[in-house]
């Protein structure tokens, strides 16, 4: 796996994802669910160009959502915690 298939896409909208940003400089991503935390914390210090001070991951099981008339169930993916070096940070908005 190359460093784009690793981390898939950044959370960055929700209130919980902007709370740790302000106050713990962590950030949270959508990873490949059989990646690593070593593999992780290469991908964002490659990618992004700072310091990964701990990475932290959990699996998040899909919910049950209603589809027409029935119910369907949404797929499984990993979330990872990556709390960043002090003086770091990552801007998602850079190009605007």
């Amino acid at each position: 796996m190359n460093h784009h298939d690793i981390i898939k896409r950044p959370i960055f909208l929700t209130e919980k994802a902007s709370n740790l940003r302000e106050e713990a400089n962590q950030y949270l991503f959508e990873v490949h669910p059989d990646a690593n935390k070593y593999q992780i914390r290469e991908a964002v210090e490659t990618l992004f160009k700072v310091s990964v001070r701990d990475v932290n991951t959990m699996n998040v099981r899909g919910h049950m959502r209603r589809m027409g008339r029935g119910y369907g169930k949404l797929r499984n993916w990993k979330k990872a915690i990556v709390t960043l070096a002090d003086g770091d940070s990552i801007d998602f908005f850079e190009g605007t």
